[in-house]
Formats: structure tokens, C-alpha cells, sequence
């Protein structure tokens, strides 16, 4: 017989001494969709992400154990599967939790270093939560205070902290909430969570806090809209034309040599884990040999996104993420040769917001396929509608529901192609 272990125990302790109960038997609700709120840190770079089920109607809501039991699964499942390990490299995730929630033999499914699990002043301090409490602290797990206005009066319990809400990060709110708490909170990093826009975000970025948007926030557009395209994204957009025509191999290799770092910096994109063409590609000419001009339509279109260093990082990760999400979404309900228009629709439906151009300037540079076009411009046809499905996931959820039965498509294949596309994203080379 396997040896007890200290989450053996502290799981025991709590049956015994406890009424409340989170044993729930059966699988995840097939209507959950999930969520994805991005944490970035002040430079705008992703280092984490808050996974939740959409809202559901109170009349209709599972027991929130069942949910949560099933989004640690879920969770767990496609970003930790035990032949891959951790999919998601140096990020972390974040999780509402409640007291019951810790006991979940699911949360110990994850690896601990990637886990950070978010509670209420109270919920903290629940003296028959403390031990597992204590012993997850060990484990490596993190807590992130939540939605209160004062720290734990005990410091063993602010000791635990990784991360403390600070609102909307306004200097009086976070002077407030963490004054003297430089010895209890030596390593806990302040977090802004109640952000509406662009411009608090910059404020935050500014202050050197950490933002989890979670809220509808207005996108940040890399400039004021205007008509004129940067000179290394005009190189990348008339390469793209020529890919786009067939044209000679060698207009496509002078155009991209007029930038130097361009050749470089696509091969080791298509190079990168997460493209996997199978085999290292040491030119363009190589590439087009083995693979055509289609796909390095789609691998300059990755380029094209990231040209625009004014771009937040965060947006041209998400704009990647999104091309991938929606192509896997489509298969199986669009022809197999759709699979790159598919990911263009995904990818140019945050272009204006990344080269700081108006959508219609966008699609006046660079010529796309009609079903992309009438997806980015109006979110029409199949692929439009799978652009935004994608985007009601990556926000509050709301629609998503009516978005995929639009499409056929369950919930658990929503799910499962957006953690994939999380996931992938972590080995593709963009800049």
C-alpha cells in the first residue's frame, strides 16, 4: 500500500471535521464554455491566464464544486496530459477558489509551480482551511488576495500571498491596501483587476503593477488610425501580394531581402515547435520546394502581425492564439484545405488593432480570400462565425453558447480547441 501523504491527511482531517462536502460524481456540464483572462505583466507580456466557465443563469447552474471540479479536469486534461507534461512553459494559470475547492483531488493534477489560486479575505482565513492551505503553500502553489480592502490580520497567512488585487491600481488604492505590509508580504506582486481601457492599462503598466483584464476592456490599438503602413510591415505586405499572385520565386526572396532580419526571422518561425513541418528549413526556396505558397502566405501573415513594434506583446500573442483557436474549431466542419484561411481569419481580425490602420486599410494592402475578407469585415460565413465564437471566449463567454450551435459544434470541442491553441502558441516563434 502506497504511503499517506500530507494531502492525504489534510483531506482526512477536513471530511471528519467538516460537513461541507464537494464529492460531485459525473462529468463536466456539456453547456460549460470556457474562459480565458489574460495577466500581464507592466510590460504587457502574458504571464499567466485565469481560466472560469462562462456565467451560466442561477436557475440552470450546476453546484459551483461540480464546476469547479470540472474546469481543474478540463484544465488538467489538455494543458498537463502525462505523456507531454506541462504545455504551457513559464506561464501560469489562475483559478477561483473556495474553501471546499482546496480538498479537489483534481488541483493536484497540475503542477504547483503553475498554479495560483485566487481567494477572499475570509475564504483565507477559515480556520479549518488552514492546514491545506499551508501544506498547498508548500507544494509551490500561489495565492492571489482577492476583492478586499485590507490584508489577513495574521502573518502566516499573508506570508502565503503571491499576489495581492489592488483594484484599479490607483496609487492611493495600493498605498492603502499594502502600507507596511513590506515585511508580511516580501514577494507578493500587486495586481490591477478592475481595468476598462487602454489607457488604465497604460497608467498600470506605468506603476510597474501587474493587469488581469478580465472586464470588456477596449483593446489598445498600436497607434492613432492612420493610412501609412511602417516600412518593414510595407516589405511583408508586398511579399505577401507575390505569394499571394504565385509569383517567381525570386521577386518573393529580393522583396524580403530588402529588409535583412525578414528571412531570418521567418524561417525561424517556420523552424519553431509549434509550426512542426518536420524537418529543419535552412531557405526560402527550400520551403516553397517541400511546402508551396499557401502555407507561407500563412507563416508571413504571423510576420505581418508582429511587424509593428509599437504592437503590445500581449496583442500579437493573442492575435496568434486566436488564428489557431479558430482552425481548430473548423475541423471537421470545413474542408481540410481551409485550415490556413481559417487561422487568417483568426489572425486579421486584430490586424487594424496591431499595425494601427483601419480595417478597410488593412484589407486595401493586403489581398485576402473572399471568406476571409467577409469574416474579418463582418464576421459572415462559417469563418466569421467561428472568429467569433473565439472572441465571446476569450472575453465573458456571453453567446458563446448560441455561437456554436450556429455551427453544430459541442462546448467540450470549443473547450479543447482553445486550450490547444494556448498551448501551441507557447512553441511558435513570432518575432
Amino acid at each position: 500500500m502506497a504511503p499517506r501523504t500530507e494531502a492525504d491527511t489534510a483531506r482526512q482531517e477536513h471530511v471528519s471535521e467538516s460537513d461541507r462536502s464537494v464529492t460531485v460524481d459525473g462529468p463536466a456540464d456539456p453547456e460549460d464554455f470556457l474562459t480565458c483572462a489574460l495577466l500581464l505583466d507592466p510590460r504587457k507580456c502574458i504571464k499567466g491566464c485565469k481560466l472560469s466557465w462562462s456565467p451560466r443563469p442561477r436557475d440552470d447552474a450546476p453546484i459551483a464544486s461540480h464546476r469547479l471540479r470540472a474546469l481543474l479536469s478540463c484544465a488538467a486534461a489538455h494543458l498537463h496530459p502525462p505523456r507531454l507534461g506541462w504545455r504551457l512553459g513559464r506561464l501560469f494559470l489562475l483559478f477561483d477558489m473556495s474553501p471546499e475547492g482546496l480538498w479537489l483531488e483534481e488541483l493536484h493534477a497540475l503542477p504547483p509551480a503553475n498554479v495560483v489560486l485566487c481567494m477572499g479575505r475570509d475564504d483565507l482565513m477559515d480556520a479549518r482551511s488552514r492546514p491545506m492551505l499551508l501544506m498547498l503553500h508548500r507544494r509551490g502553489i500561489g495565492f492571489m488576495l482577492r476583492g478586499s480592502a485590507e490584508l489577513p490580520d495574521d502573518p502566516e497567512l499573508c506570508g502565503i500571498l503571491s499576489h495581492v488585487d489592488v483594484g484599479n491600481g490607483h496609487p492611493d488604492s495600493v498605498a492603502g491596501l499594502l502600507r507596511g505590509a513590506a515585511l508580511v508580504l516580501p514577494t507578493a506582486r500587486p495586481v490591477a483587476t478592475d481595468i476598462l481601457s487602454a489607457q488604465e492599462l497604460d497608467a498600470c503598466a506605468a506603476r510597474q503593477l501587474d493587469v488581469l483584464i478580465e472586464n470588456a476592456v477596449d483593446l489598445p490599438t498600436a497607434h492613432a488610425a492612420r493610412s501609412v503602413l511602417l516600412p518593414e510591415t510595407m516589405v511583408i505586405v508586398r511579399t505577401m501580394q507575390l505569394i499571394r499572385r504565385n509569383d517567381d520565386l525570386r521577386s518573393i526572396e529580393a522583396t524580403l531581402m530588402q529588409d535583412g532580419g525578414l528571412s531570418e526571422r521567418l524561417l525561424r518561425h517556420i523552424n519553431s515547435p509549434g509550426v512542426g513541418v518536420g524537418v529543419p528549413i535552412r531557405s526560402l526556396r527550400q520551403a516553397l520546394a517541400i511546402f508551396g505558397y499557401a502555407p507561407l502566405f500563412r507563416w508571413m501573415s504571423v510576420l505581418l502581425a508582429a511587424s509593428n513594434q509599437a504592437a503590445a506583446d500581449f496583442m500579437v500573442k493573442k492575435a496568434i492564439v486566436r488564428g489557431r483557436f479558430v482552425e481548430l474549431m473548423g475541423q471537421g466542419i470545413a474542408p481540410s484545405h481551409e485550415a490556413d484561411h481559417l487561422f487568417l481569419a483568426g489572425v486579421f481580425s486584430l490586424m487594424d488593432r496591431l499595425l494601427g490602420v483601419s480595417v478597410g486599410d488593412v484589407l486595401d494592402h493586403v489581398e485576402l480570400p473572399e471568406p476571409v475578407r467577409i469574416a474579418v469585415l463582418s464576421r459572415g460565413g462559417l469563418h466569421g462565425r467561428l472568429v467569433a465564437l473565439a472572441e465571446s471566449c476569450e472575453a465573458a463567454g456571453r453567446g458563446a453558447a448560441a455561437l456554436s450551435d450556429s455551427v453544430s459544434m459541442s462546448a467540450n470541442k470549443v473547450n479543447a480547441a482553445h486550450l490547444a491553441a494556448l498551448a501551441w502558441a507557447q512553441d511558435v516563434a513570432f518575432v
